[in-house]
């Protein structure tokens, strides 16, 4: 079944939206003292990564302008087999510093 490439990208852009109202005003050491926040996070950058995988198998030539692809659907992978290695500093970072370009990368 493909999936429908506008449900796909409006995911990506809620589950954005989400991770930067529940970490806006918080800094890392709120974020590692805080589980809720850790496992919102987790949970939205799955979801990200699942529907980036989704997009590029059913819909390959929308995914051409999304910088780092790789690298989500990695984290992802990370996220959902991985999540004993996971090192908070990086899902940090992702949250401050590379979730705006993503969104712009969907908002074309």
């Amino acid at each position: 079944m493909r999936h429908n490439p506008q449900k796909l990208y409006e995911d990506i852009l809620r589950a954005i939206d989400e991770m930067q109202s529940f970490c806006r005003g918080k800094s890392f050491a709120d974020f590692k003292a805080s589980r809720e926040l850790q496992l919102i996070v987790e949970r939205e950058l799955e979801i990200i990564g699942e529907a980036l995988v989704r997009l590029r198998r059913d819909h390959s030539s929308l995914t051409d302008h999304i910088a780092d692809i790789d690298k989500i659907i990695g984290l992802r992978n990370v996220l959902a087999h991985g999540y004993d290695v996971l090192e908070y500093e990086i899902l940090w970072d992702v949250v401050e510093n590379k979730l705006q370009n993503l969104k712009r990368d969907i908002q074309g």
